[in-house]
């Protein structure tokens, strides 16, 4: 199968391309949704999808997800669930989390900051947003110094996220019914065509998304010598972030221990927020000044503001399931995942 896919990857790259001009004629603004159980083509924009859904800072910070989506499945809305909202007199401080997590090298760096974000039998998720991305462009979007990509170093992501609205799809029953034109087309793919399953792709998409969570985040990247790296992240390992007090804490993350400090970024690129966090969040020492997001840790007046500050402008989490559930006949769902799974094996070892 490999090597069959392998002759149809030329042909392959055609269909892409004509993808983003073609697929959707005049109704690409209509179907530019985002919703569970819409299906999307990853193959469109694989590497690029940061530029379609809004997942780091950009300066077009006006859109939320702007990649071409269409339905499949008929009626699936009554299985969609939305996280119920908390009544304000049980609402916590801050409704999000807050985590950091120890990242060995540049790739896990990157890893990281896409780790909630899922696409069924694709390996390396974070490269259909981020393999197009240059050393450079990885340092910009993460808010560090070029030079501190370039050389081995070791991170620490941080990061402090705010849910706004959360959704996701239960398990798509076998009688789900399909959109007509959908179940023709899926009508017309023979096993053993592989020119068929990429033709249905270039129509309808390979993924529907399954679930998302948006909001937005606050996220700063420390760069540290190895040495150093270890020695915090053992310490951290044996007593957790929670028996730390917090002059230890920000003395770890501190310009003392860490060689690089990174901007702290907003997800959406909000100005307004950027702003806020430059002037809050800074520590002093003296006529010494510098950022760290581990200052709102523990702090119960900044939670709050930020709780409302943080509004629902970017893309934290999205999980897609393939579009295997629309065949029917068991023969044809596994040629169509045999036929896939060759195409993700090949763009995520070539891009």
């Amino acid at each position: 199968m490999v090597s069959v896919a392998a002759r149809m990857w030329g042909r392959a790259q055609l269909l892409v391309l004509l993808t983003a001009l073609s697929a959707y004629g005049d109704d690409v603004q209509d179907e530019s949704q985002l919703r569970v159980g819409r299906s999307v083509d990853v193959f469109t924009r694989y590497g690029y999808l940061s530029l379609s859904m809004k997942v780091v800072p950009r300066n077009d910070s006006d859109f939320l997800f702007r990649e071409p989506t269409i339905d499949i499945f008929d009626d699936l809305d009554r299985f969609a669930v939305r996280t119920a909202k908390v009544p304000k007199k049980q609402r916590r401080i801050f409704a999000g989390d807050f985590h950091m997590e120890f990242c060995d090298n540049v790739k896990q760096l990157v890893q990281a900051y896409f780790r909630d974000f899922a696409f069924e039998r694709m390996d390396n998720p974070w490269k259909a947003f981020s393999a197009s991305w240059s050393l450079d462009t990885i340092a910009k979007n993460l808010g560090i110094n070029a030079s501190f990509v370039h050389k081995e170093h070791c991170y620490v992501l941080v990061r402090l996220s705010r849910f706004r609205d959360s959704v996701k799809l239960t398990k798509i029953p076998n009688n789900v019914n399909l959109v007509d034109v959908v179940a023709r087309e899926i009508d017309k793919i023979q096993i053993g065509d592989v020119t068929s399953v990429i033709r249905f792709i270039r129509k309808y998409g390979s993924h529907y998304i399954e679930s998302y969570v948006t909001g937005n985040a606050l996220y700063q990247v420390f760069v540290f010598r190895k040495p150093t790296y270890l020695q915090i992240k053992e310490r951290l390992k044996t007593q957790g972030i929670s028996h730390l007090d917090k002059l230890e804490l920000g003395q770890y993350f501190s310009p003392w221990f860490a060689e690089h400090m990174g901007q702290i970024k907003v997800a959406s690129g909000n100005r307004t927020v950027e702003q806020w966090a430059a002037s809050k969040l800074r520590v002093h020492y003296y006529i010494f000044t510098y950022p760290t997001l581990l200052k709102i840790h523990g702090d119960a007046q900044m939670l709050t503001v930020l709780n409302d500050l943080l509004r629902n402008e970017a893309i934290l989490q999205m999980g897609m399931k393939t579009l295997a559930p629309a065949f029917k006949d068991p023969k044809k769902r596994m040629f169509f995942v045999e036929v896939l799974d060759n195409f993700l094996k090949l763009w995520e070892s070539n891009l």
